[in-house]
């Protein structure tokens, strides 16, 4: 499965989509998933669920992973010709200074540019290196002729246009893949690669399964909805945090004991370390103290639910982020095998 998630990753991370404006790479996953004649239906925030069917329909389980990245939206047009920027997700504007970018505007056109420091030049700002990075400080230079605000809006560039990130996709050699949005999109790949193999070898599931491809994680209520009340475990798809203190690497499966919104549930963890076990499929057990998952949206919500959260361990996240085809293999395996066990009673 793994070589045919990286080449649906590379696809994935270079269609822009942070969150709000993600239309065209929600298409895309749905015309591949139409593709391999499963049905599937958009809800209203503009989120996928896809269904694959399985034997039993009475109990059923729902996985899901966000297709939504960081990004921004155009703060300000400045005077000098430049744009002011509002982040859309929870990073820092130093993760981004030095970065191209592109900027979306409202008629369709669109404009590529670079985030920098309005003090870069060291030869003029003596405050170059310490000067803050934050809105007021950081600014799109634009790849046009805009001398001032009037050129700028001239061009259709305007307040509330979308703020894109390049990717810069490369895998090495020795099996690293770097990349922007790696979360959430190597876990889409992941389920597209899991969905595909079901149907090609026609292995029927044990229970109607549900993929949720959800569109506004970053933001944070991607997954509150369209459950349905079928679903008895939730499991999220999502990135393994990887820094010091953490059991988190690049080379196995992550499986989430707690994050900053509390526990996830304590049996279905447990049934997720025994499938790893059973099935030699490298693990670590980890708690990420600044993160929140879908499947703990989900629970805020009000869901009665049993909720989980496994991911491939990615170093640097919600900046230059890296994991290893490893990470993905082993993530894939446990997929693949929970699909296929026994709803924990």
């Amino acid at each position: 499965m793994t070589a045919h998630t990286v080449t649906y990753l590379k696809n994935l991370v270079n269609i822009p989509s942070p969150s709000g404006y993600t239309d065209e790479v929600i298409t895309y996953v749905e015309n591949f998933f139409q593709n391999l004649k499963l049905v599937t239906m958009r809800n209203k925030k503009g989120g996928l669920v896809v269904t694959l069917p399985g034997k039993s329909s009475d109990q059923t389980r729902m996985l899901t992973a966000h297709v939504d990245t960081l990004g921004a939206m155009v703060k300000e047009v400045k005077s000098n010709g430049r744009l002011k920027l509002d982040l859309i997700g929870g990073f820092r504007f130093n993760s981004i200074e030095g970065e191209y970018c592109t900027i979306h505007t409202a008629s369709g056109e669109t404009y590529t540019g670079t985030i920098l420091m309005h003090q870069t030049s060291v030869h003029v700002y003596k405050d170059a290196g310490t000067a803050e990075r934050n809105q007021d400080n950081m600014e799109v230079r634009i790849d046009a002729v805009v001398k001032n605000d009037s050129d700028v809006l001239e061009r259709g560039i305007s307040v509330g246009d979308f703020v894109s990130f390049d990717p810069r996709f490369e895998e090495t050699p020795s099996g690293f893949i770097k990349s922007r949005h790696l979360d959430d999109k190597a876990s889409v790949a992941m389920l597209m690669s899991v969905a595909e193999k079901l149907v090609n070898e026609a292995i029927v599931l044990p229970y109607t399964t549900y993929f949720l491809i959800s569109n506004n994680e970053e933001i944070g209520y991607g997954g509150n909805s369209n459950i349905p009340s079928s679903v008895s475990e939730y499991l999220a798809v999502d990135m393994g945090a990887i820094g010091d203190g953490q059991a988190t690497d690049e080379f196995t499966v992550s499986i989430c004991a707690k994050d900053s919104s509390g526990p996830y549930h304590y049996r279905l963890r447990q049934h997720l370390i025994a499938l790893a076990n059973a099935h030699d499929i490298p693990y670590k057990v980890d708690l990420y103290p600044h993160y929140g998952s879908d499947a703990s949206s989900a629970i805020r919500a009000g869901h009665d639910i049993i909720h989980g959260l496994i991911g491939a361990g990615i170093d640097s996240s919600h900046a230059f982020e890296r994991t290893h085809r490893d990470s993905i293999n082993a993530t894939e395996q446990l997929i693949y095998r929970y699909l296929l066990s026994k709803i924990i009673d």
